[in-house]
């Protein structure tokens, strides 16, 4: 029996207070045992055993507190006995049979303390005895608050929780590095057939799902490829989230648990609960709408080396919530998705401590860190000569197609099979095609502005007409290009699709984009006090500006009848993912897809493995 607990209220039979001199009753003499323990133990020692009493529900008596499921019994017979008593020198507990043996073999060990009444009990006098500290500490324990006395129940105590630490970053030590070396793996693989395959490998979805004659094995995917499964026209859906969770630096951060769930959680129900006390409500409520826990979970689900199609249900049901106006089962642009889900993100994980400034420099969240960008527009009056310059954020550019090269009509590119090699044949002539770089270009070129979109010069004073020219000043880790192939018709009066042939590069420069170089372009070697222009130098510009693609997100169909499908670079293979299929292409597949987002990710960053590493 171990004295741990606290303690409660109990009506003692004990050595009674000296009576008034005239009474007739002679009391008794008070315990000399109990006199020796308190002045060797000192006054306070009684006092200090409220820390070993607890309450025993339901009635609130007092007893001696004890693990839980502990039996107390004699040392001696292994009895548990109507009264048992702990010694308050060893605390070992004896029946009322053997605790005078006890106190006659230890000299000092008289007295003992009653288990399930937390009254004194003399062993050698065998009576119970009465002191005014050891009545104190019953009242202290019955006072204190409930949860240091509330009973455990059987599913578990009422510990408290670890406390979470703050995330470090993990650097080996010389023995770890020699065990990784040994022992660990890469996590992808090479495709020893990628391009002798007749056609292209498929990995069924479900169990009813088509094969084909050549079906990929899954465990020769890389890992973390897994396909998802069409909740219902939620392809646009699937496809932008397969361009996230193979995003280098989204995967990184939450598959290192930069964002967790239980304190995401604990830190909203805080936040809820003081707004509604402060607007006199209850702040008793549930899980509150957050999807970066959603997709957290997924991160999770995708990398732990399941390879069956994973339904993406939780999440949808939290992106319906958080976008009410969007919950329905029709089919939605990839790009409004892609532009909700990180206003989703923004909102979640966004640093309240930061000031405001740090949002427009991409500080705030994860989702800016990685994907915001600057673009800086200069306003130029054509009378005077004076520039007026912006600067605005961007987590995307958006390119819009020649319209010219739309007098030929083109159909898009069609495949046919030759000698097990599939080839692109575009249907319609050279005209009818852009480029990336042309896109580019369009869209830092200087635009004179209508009549009617004239602008208020500040050295003229009046209203003039101007020059527009938009230029990147700040390229972001991952660069998000919007294809812009949904246009409004004069004619018809409605939206309409562009299907207009895109051919892009898979290693883009960025540097002839740049506000530097382009203001170097307008003022030759003039020396402007612009921080654009001399700020970079262009070692670090050539850095920064060399991207490589790593995800193509395409639509195919008609406006209202169209699909969209995901295509990854991995391990310098590409992969086609439609929804919940998985499919090996080579590249001339993926030059000659209707592109509607591309993904670049700055190069430095871009780490091409061994193709001779394998999977574990």
């Amino acid at each position: 029996m171990r004295l741990i607990s606290p303690l409660p209220h109990t009506s003692q039979r004990a050595d009674p207070p000296p009576m008034a001199s005239n009474s007739a009753v002679r009391l008794p003499p008070p315990c000399p045992h109990l006199a020796a323990y308190r002045s060797g133990c000192g006054g306070s020692g009684l006092r200090s055993l409220h820390r070993c009493l607890r309450r025993r529900p339901p009635l609130g008596r007092p007893e001696v507190r004890r693990d839980q499921g502990e039996v107390p019994r004699c040392g001696a017979c292994q009895g548990g006995g109507a009264r048992l008593y702990a010694c308050l020198a060893c605390a070992a507990v004896s029946c009322s049979r053997h605790a005078p043996d006890h106190a006659a073999m230890r000299p000092g060990h008289e007295i003992g303390v009653d288990v399930d009444r937390a009254e004194l009990f003399c062993a050698a006098c065998r009576d119970q005895v009465y002191d005014p500290d050891f009545d104190a500490a019953v009242v202290i324990a019955l006072t204190a608050p409930a949860a240091s006395w509330a009973p455990q129940t059987r599913t578990g105590s009422r510990a408290k929780r670890p406390r979470r630490v703050e995330y470090r970053r993990w650097a080996p030590d010389a023995d770890e590095r020699a065990v990784i070396g040994r022992r660990s793996g890469p996590l992808l693989v090479r495709e020893d057939n990628a391009y002798a395959c007749s056609t292209t490998a498929t990995v069924n979805s479900t169990a009813n799902a088509a094969t084909t004659s050549s079906a990929t094995s899954s465990a020769s995917l890389p890992w973390g490829l897994r396909g998802l499964n069409n909740l219902g026209n939620t392809c646009f859906m699937n496809s932008v989230l397969q361009a996230l969770l193979h995003t280098p630096l989204l995967r990184n951060y939450f598959l290192s648990d930069r964002h967790n769930p239980l304190v995401c959680q604990q830190k909203t129900r805080k936040k809820s609960t003081a707004k509604d006390r402060n607007n006199g409500r209850d702040g008793a409520g549930g899980l509150q709408i957050c999807l970066a826990c959603d997709l957290d979970a997924m991160y999770s689900a995708v990398f732990s080396g399941d390879r069956k199609p994973y339904s993406p249900a939780k999440f949808l049901y939290s992106w319906w919530r958080y976008a009410s106006n969007l919950a329905n089962y029709q089919q939605h642009d990839a790009h409004e998705f892609f532009i909700c889900m990180l206003d989703g993100i923004h909102e979640k994980e966004q640093d309240p401590c930061k000031p405001s400034s740090h949002e427009s420099s991409g500080e705030c969240c994860i989702a800016h860190r990685v994907f915001s960008g600057t673009l800086r527009s200069d306003v130029t009056c054509t009378i005077c000569g004076f520039t007026s310059t912006t600067y605005d954020p961007c987590v995307d550019i958006s390119l819009d197609l020649d319209s010219k090269k739309n007098s030929t009509k083109t159909n898009g590119p069609k495949h046919h099979m030759n000698g097990g090699v599939t080839k692109s044949i575009s249907t319609g002539q050279k005209s009818g095609t852009s480029t990336l770089m042309e896109c580019l270009d369009r869209f830092t070129r200087p635009e004179k502005l209508g009549v009617d979109q004239k602008l208020f010069c500040q050295q003229c004073q009046v209203r003039q007409e101007s020059l527009k020219q938009m230029s990147i000043r700040k390229i972001p880790l991952v660069t998000c290009f919007h294809i812009k192939r949904f246009e409004h018709s004069s004619m018809k009066k409605a939206l309409r699709k562009v299907d207009q042939y895109l051919d892009f590069p898979f290693s883009l420069d960025l540097a002839p984009y740049l506000s530097s170089s382009i203001l170097r372009a307008r003022y030759g070697n003039r020396v402007l006090a612009s921080e654009d222009y001399n700020s970079d130098s262009d070692a670090s510009v050539e850095l920064v500006s060399n991207l490589e693609l790593f995800a193509v997100v395409t639509h195919s169909g008609k406006l209202d009848a169209g699909h969209y499908l995901t295509y990854l670079r991995l391990n310098s293979q590409w992969y086609r993912c439609d929804d919940a299929w998985i499919t090996h292409v080579n590249e001339s597949m993926v030059r000659s897809s209707q592109a509607y987002m591309l993904f670049y990710v700055q190069k430095i960053l871009y780490y091409k493995a061994s193709e001779s590493l394998i999977s574990p």
